[in-house]
Formats: structure tokens, C-alpha cells, sequence
């Protein structure tokens, strides 16, 4: 490339482009080919040959030439009785959890007389995205560290919460990327301090025993969020809002039309057709999540950390997790290296809960990766 002509692309992109978003690292997902894919907290199963063939007959005669239904109402009849939304609360539905956070920030994304942008509020660690989209918008991200056992220290979240005024708070339930439920007194208190939007996000609600979905449109400032990513159907991109009617009226407002696809629609309400399938599938990965704790628990060197999720975190002697990851990609299997984020992360790796004899491959490299 011409050199001039390099230097005046490079000198539009500072004009033009935010420095924030220069200084951002693009989201990257590592290559699986080959490996055993336990990195990014997906369902191992896929559907009995009988249901691909129904769905299958299914999707060849969905009008591939039409728009789909913008509010996808029969989707959300079905996703209000799947996951138990009250009937004193609404739905939003968008494609991922991920385009409902970027929604719900869009909207909520004031600058004050000097400039500053509104707060967004959650823990450290947590889920990457709630800081990447804050960015994205132009919102100021604060975090509150979790303490050592991962634990939520309320009374420093309470401080924060009194100190910076948040627009809104996103609190994991339980938590990505260490898997544990919050006290859930603790998160009450959190929620009646909140000083405006709370947002439980349930992402791996059907791998834990609790939930807030009981209290969603009982509670003005309470918004609960799901996906059916975990449930199986992670390749749809499906993601729930659910409070109060007021609330989603106003993120309904920067939805872009169209948002949920036809073949998303037509597929969530068949799967959701056929739950017990979907509850199957999380019973089993729930039955592969106790033994593979019991496992990586019987590893000298490990620090292994109970989960409430379809993954588990630990910490590996000091300074070797990078090479424990290394090791075990070379041998095939790819799970997700957290040491390199630093903090509370340091030496940290992650495995997702993949099929018994998926776990029983990784327990077999992790062994000789840490001889």
C-alpha cells in the first residue's frame, strides 16, 4: 500500500472514530476446528433424529421472502410460559442477551451539563459485555471487586451505588465467569438501594435453584433477563426481558425493526414444543457438572471453585495457567483462558461441561498438561 495514502487513512481514522472504540480489542473467538470444544459455555447435545427431522419439515415451508412478525408475539406466548414470566410482567425479546444490554443502554446513555456519561454498575469479575457495551455507548462503567471466595461484598456495592448514582446495575445470577448464586438477601438490599434500573441477569438460570423471575413487574425498577443460548440453543441468538411494561416500552423504542429472524421464531416455538427435551439435556449436564468438580477437586494444585452454572472455574499453581491452556490445545481440547484478564482472574481457566466422555478427554490432558 502507498505509504501516503496509509498514513491519511490512519490519520481520518483518529479524526473520525472514537478514541474509546480505537482503544477496544474486537471480541475474539478463538478457533475449535479439531479440538473439543468446552470454552464458551455451550450445550454439548444435540437434538434426537426424530426432532431434527420434524423441525426440518418444519422450516421448509417458513416464507423465507416475508418479514418475520417485528413483535413476534407467538414467540413470546411461548417463552412467558417456558420460563414462568408473571403475568403482571412484560417481554422484550432481542437477538442474544447481548442486544438487549446494548437496548438497554442506548436508552439509558444521559450526559450530564459537563459531559460525563450515566453509570453502569456491576462486579468484578463479570460478564465482559456489560463493560463493552457501556463503552460502546459511551456510558461510564464502574465495577465493584467481588471478594476472595467470589462472594458479593454488599456493603461496598451499597457504597458505590450511594457514591456514583447508576442508571442502571447488572448483577449475574449466578455469576460469569466464576458460577456461584449471590446471597440473595444481599442482592434484595441492592435492589431496593438502586436508585434506578436493576438488571438479574439469569443467562444460566436452568443450571441453578433460584431465580428472581417470580418478582419481575412486582418490583418498579426489577428487570430479569434470560437466554435460551444455554438451554441448547445457542446458534438462534435468543434473548428475554422481562418487568414492568412502563420499563420495556421505552427500550422497545431503540429495538431495531425485525431484530428476531423468521427461522429464529419458527425454531424457538418448536423447541420450546418440545421442553422436555431441552430439561433432559440440562438434567444430564447438571449430573456431568457434579462429577467433573469431583474430578478437577481430586487434582493436587487446583483450586476448584463450586458452580451453579454449565461451567467451573479454577486457579492453577501460580503462573501456570497460560501453559496448562497451551498444552491442552495442543492436545485438542480448548477451553477458556481468564489469566491473562489479571486481577482476581490471575491463573484462572474455565471448562464448560461437555458430555461425559468430553470431560473425561480433558480431565485425561489436564492430568499430563500439569505433569
Amino acid at each position: 500500500m502507498n505509504k501516503d495514502k496509509s498514513n491519511n487513512i490512519t490519520f481520518s481514522i483518529k479524526q473520525w472514530v472514537r478514541p474509546e472504540i480505537r482503544a477496544l480489542q474486537a471480541y475474539h473467538v478463538p478457533p475449535a476446528t479439531d479440538c473439543i470444544k468446552l470454552d464458551a459455555m455451550e450445550n454439548p447435545y444435540q437434538w434426537p433424529e426424530a426432532m431434527v427431522d420434524e423441525w426440518l419439515g418444519l422450516v421448509k415451508d417458513v416464507e423465507l421472502n416475508r418479514y418475520p412478525d417485528p413483535s413476534a408475539s407467538q414467540l413470546k406466548d411461548s417463552l412467558r410460559k417456558s420460563m414462568a414470566v408473571p403475568a403482571g410482567a412484560d417481554i422484550l425479546l432481542g437477538n442474544g442477551s447481548d442486544e438487549l444490554i446494548q437496548m438497554l443502554l442506548m436508552a439509558l446513555a444521559n450526559k450530564d451539563s459537563s459531559g460525563k456519561g450515566s453509570t453502569v454498575l456491576s462486579v468484578d469479575p463479570s460478564f465482559v459485555m456489560y463493560n463493552m457495551v457501556a463503552t460502546y455507548t459511551g456510558m461510564n462503567y464502574i465495577s465493584v471487586p467481588l471478594n476472595d471466595n467470589f462472594s458479593l461484598d454488599v456493603a461496598a456495592f451499597i457504597t458505590a451505588i450511594e457514591q456514583h448514582t447508576p442508571a442502571i446495575i447488572f448483577i449475574a445470577y449466578p455469576n460469569n465467569p466464576t458460577g456461584n448464586l449471590f446471597d440473595r438477601s444481599d442482592l434484595q438490599k441492592i435492589i431496593n438501594a438502586a436508585p434506578g434500573v436493576i438488571v438479574i441477569d439469569e443467562a444460566y438460570h436452568a443450571f441453578a435453584n433460584d431465580s428472581f423471575m417470580d418478582k419481575a413487574g412486582q418490583t418498579d425498577n426489577l428487570l430479569v433477563m434470560r437466554t435460551v443460548s444455554k438451554m441448547g440453543l445457542a446458534g438462534l441468538r435468543l434473548g428475554l426481558l422481562a418487568g414492568k411494561t412502563e420499563w420495556l416500552n421505552e427500550f422497545d423504542k431503540v429495538r431495531l425493526p425485525y431484530n428476531l429472524n423468521v427461522l429464529t421464531q419458527a425454531t424457538a416455538q418448536f423447541a420450546l414444543q418440545h421442553q422436555s427435551v431441552l430439561d433432559e439435556q440440562t438434567q444430564t449436564i447438571c449430573k456431568n457438572r457434579a462429577l467433573l468438580f469431583a474430578a478437577l477437586s481430586e487434582i493436587e494444585g487446583l483450586q476448584v471453585y463450586p458452580s451453579q452454572a454449565n461451567f467451573i472455574l479454577f486457579r492453577t499453581r501460580q503462573s501456570e495457567a497460560t501453559a496448562i491452556f497451551n498444552k491442552l490445545k495442543a492436545a485438542g481440547v480448548l477451553i477458556k483462558n481468564l489469566s491473562p484478564v489479571g486481577g482476581a482472574l490471575t491463573d484462572c481457566l474455565r471448562v464448560t461441561v461437555g458430555t461425559q466422555e468430553e470431560n473425561t478427554a480433558f480431565i485425561k490432558a489436564l492430568a499430563l498438561a500439569l505433569e
